[in-house]
């Protein structure tokens, strides 16, 4: 196989001396050998997607269009492209950091390779380890061990519970959803919950503060995003404390995520509109006074382009028909 892989020549990206042809000629014959491997073919596929994309990005072709142009003549999305792209980083990191044997690469489940690309370095490490002995690797085995380091290991913890985690009283896969919640909070929100968990540092309080996170980084990110709030005199993080003593955070969080969704729908709402206004007018006056029907339905549709705007929704749930009016005004 290995001698396989040698033949597989790949052209230079920054190669000005090969002609268009002769590039996309070498590159067709090293993806046709490809056939022959399993996640080796992934690696090299990738590989050979990466050299396409360079060689057009080097020519100036910012949006891709050979790069793109050879997806489509191959029926390849260019999701799985990137996603090709990416697992040939993995192996490129991997493997030129010296710790995996390339020829244990296909020790790994794809998912698997993927995950140790991103995991720490120590978590590295043990992986390529066992890979290199033979063992075959799953993303579950990456991801339990990549949870016990962060556990273990993460500054976000206070020392009770990194203390408890090491002696393994507390599991690392419940300790680590709450390292990577405590990551989306600012600082003074982190300290909050640090502070509570160091006075119970039990399997309940650390589920308790895993949700509570999770819905403060909720909130955060819901407010943020949203016009109606901004330059308003409220205090957010007033509000969330008297929401989190009512042990109420989640709902905070699902108005606010709800809330988000109405002022995008209006924002689209506003651009439909104003469109269909537009088209409506010049329809009208290219239509002369020899299109009586055509002339009528524009003038049923007045309802939709106009101000207010009058919709009727049909029936809800069995219900009788709803009618909706929405004015939209400037400034």
């Amino acid at each position: 196989m290995e001698a396989a892989l040698d033949a597989l020549d790949l052209p230079d990206p920054e190669a000005d001396h090969l002609s268009e042809a002769e590039f996309l000629k070498r590159v067709d014959r090293a993806w046709s050998v490809c056939e022959q491997f399993d996640l080796q073919t992934e690696i090299w596929r990738g590989r050979i997607l990466r050299r396409i994309r360079d060689r057009g990005q080097r020519r100036g072709q910012s949006r891709g269009g050979a790069f793109l142009q050879w997806l489509r003549e191959r029926d390849i999305s260019k999701s799985h492209a990137y996603g090709l792209i990416q697992l040939a980083d993995s192996a490129d990191d991997l493997v030129g950091a010296g710790s995996l044997d390339p020829a244990c690469v296909n020790n790994f489940s794809k998912h698997a390779f993927l995950a140790t690309a991103k995991a720490a370095p120590p978590v590295q490490q043990l992986v390529n380890t066992a890979a290199n002995e033979g063992e075959w690797i799953t993303r579950h085995q990456v991801k339990r061990l990549d949870d016990e380091f962060t556990a273990a290991s993460s500054e976000l913890l206070p020392d009770e519970v990194r203390q408890r985690t090491q002696a393994q009283v507390l599991p690392a896969r419940a300790v680590a959803p709450l390292v990577k919640e405590l990551a989306r909070l600012p600082e003074e929100h982190q300290e909050q919950l640090r502070q509570e968990l160091a006075a119970a540092p039990e399997l309940d309080a650390v589920k308790a503060a895993t949700r509570t996170a999770r819905a403060m980084a909720m909130v955060l990110e819901a407010a943020l995003a949203l016009n109606t709030l901004r330059d308003r005199p409220l205090n957010l993080d007033q509000a969330m404390g008297e929401a989190q003593r009512l042990e109420a955070l989640g709902i905070l969080a699902e108005i606010l995520r709800h809330a988000r969704q109405v002022e995008q729908a209006a924002s689209q709402l506003n651009r439909s509109w104003q469109r269909l206004g537009d088209l409506q007018e010049r329809l009208r006056l290219d239509s002369g006074g020899d299109t009586p029907h055509l002339r009528r339905l524009l003038e049923t549709l007045e309802s939709l382009s106009g101000s207010p705007m009058q919709v009727s929704l049909g029936a809800v749930g069995g219900q009788e028909r709803l009618h909706v009016e929405i004015t939209i005004s400037g400034g």
